[in-house]
């Protein structure tokens, strides 16, 4: 969309309604438009009423007749242009009209009674002055009853056009129940609020539950990063990616052109790409998704269950700078000794795996933590270091002890081989097949002598990796 330059504000640049539907109701009372008018009953009438009404009929079927009829129109231009100009023939749009001047209301029902008399394919619109008050009846003559239909349409969806604006798009979007994805959006649904859909009600509660009946499901994505421990200190959308490319293996990407005089490229558009590349990295760490996925029984948790949490504006500050040198209560320091990356496990859930892997070699009766990364690799976090350091060295040795765990398709891997993934920067394949392809690189004999760091285990979420970098 943003290559294409796709942008709501050059509609509002141009003019585009930015009213509420109270707005809108106001602005229709004082807006006025040629329009239709139901025929009311007819009563008694005076001489002179009758007298106004015959007159009129019969200069309409004058004029019609030269529409009705056309093999009789035989006369020059100059002929024709003269009968068009004294009969007071006129055009709406493509279609011939004429338009009959009346100083009341009264009158008007008098027009609208002769044309309802005079034939079938006639359309009167009633046309309104500055104040509001009916001037001229325009006589429409419609050459079919489909084209009839047509006009009358054409007339309606005119009458809606005029005040169709930016309010139409906040109803399509509350109609959709799609969530709502944006960044420290308070200040956006405050003003949204008050222009389309309400005055502001007094208290942060009431505001929540009229905003939850047009948007029932908002995402903020500095509501999502808090999620993750280290980033809760994160100032802004770009320290949060930043941290997120370094320290997390997301196999995807998007590709953010740079705002240049070339490009085409605004600011307002680079900021939605980036919200929704930062969306798509938290929702992959997060293991956030769909009703589909919750339903087939994959370790997702809901969308909904991160929706409609927001932080005033206040409490974020302009700053790239991220701290991370608090981590929260959640998480320990671990040497990466102890972490064992393992794939091939087939889908398994972590419960399915903790009770598996015991039955595959008594190395795993050891006290051991299960963690996915995605739907095809987990971590092993083990409390000895020992532990792990054995078990990597018996997969390089093909112990016979691991038959069982090679014949189901298993196989592992040290931090090293990690650190080794991120340092290539394989970034768009699966993570376990980045291991596998790096892990046969990675002699045996380099096992022992792999530099051990640390890095911080947090139980509830992922990796918060921090050093590995510098190895």
């Amino acid at each position: 969309m943003a290559n294409d330059g796709f942008d709501f504000n050059m509609c509002i640049y141009d003019g585009i309604s930015y009213l509420s539907r109270v707005q809108e109701s106001f602005a229709r009372q004082k807006i006025f438009t040629p329009h239709l008018r139901p025929l009311l009953p007819s009563q008694s009438t005076s001489v002179s009423d009758s007298v106004f009404k015959s007159r009129i009929r019969s200069r309409i079927m004058h004029w019609r007749k030269r529409y009705a009829e056309p093999n009789k129109m035989d006369d020059g231009s100059l002929v024709s242009s003269l009968s068009r100009l004294m009969l007071g023939g006129e055009t709406y749009g493509s279609r011939p009209s004429i338009s009959i001047d009346v100083c009341s209301d009264h009158q008007v029902q008098l027009v609208l009674e002769a044309v309802n008399h005079t034939s079938d394919d006639l359309v009167p619109l009633v046309v309104p002055d500055k104040a509001g008050a009916a001037r001229a009846v325009c006589v429409i003559f419609t050459s079919s009853k489909e084209d009839k239909n047509l006009l009358l349409m054409d007339i309606q969806q005119s009458k809606e056009e005029k005040f169709r604006g930016f309010r139409e798009v906040i109803d399509l979007l509350s109609s959709s129940q799609k969530p709502i994805v944006s960044y420290n959006c308070l200040n956006d649904l405050t003003m949204m609020h008050s222009k389309f859909v309400a005055p502001l009600p007094p208290n942060m509660h009431e505001f929540m539950c009229s905003l939850k009946m047009v948007f029932s499901n908002v995402v903020d994505v500095s509501h999502l990063w808090r999620q993750i421990g280290p980033l809760r200190k994160a100032k802004n959308i770009q320290a949060a990616l930043s941290y997120l490319q370094w320290q997390y293996f997301v196999p995807m990407e998007i590709k953010i052109p740079e705002q240049d005089g070339t490009s085409g490229v605004t600011k307002n558009e680079q900021n939605v790409l980036r919200i929704t590349k930062l969306f798509a990295k938290l929702r992959n760490l997060l293991k956030i998704g769909p009703e589909c996925q919750l339903q087939s029984g994959e370790q997702y948790a809901a969308v909904e269950e991160y929706c409609n949490v927001f932080y005033p504006s206040c409490m974020v500050e302009d700053s790239d700078d991220v701290d991370f040198a608090n981590e929260p209560d959640t998480a320990k320091a671990l040497s990466t000794d102890n972490i064992i990356f393992l794939w091939g496990f087939r889908g398994k859930s972590v419960k399915e795996l903790k009770s598996y892997l015991p039955g595959l070699h008594q190395i795993f009766s050891e006290d051991f933590e299960v963690k996915l990364l995605d739907k095809a690799c987990s971590a092993l976090i083990f409390r000895n270091s020992d532990t792990a350091m054995q078990l990597l060295k018996e997969i390089s040795s093909e112990s016979p002890s691991l038959n069982s765990f090679f014949s189901d398709g298993l196989k592992a891997a040290g931090f090293e081989v990690y650190r080794k993934v991120c340092r290539l920067g394989l970034w768009d394949s699966d993570l376990a097949e980045a291991l596998e392809g790096v892990s046969s690189e990675v002699a045996a004999s380099t096992l022992s002598e792999c530099n051990s760091s640390q890095i911080y285990w947090n139980s509830s979420l992922m990796l918060d990796l921090k050093e590995y970098l510098e190895c």
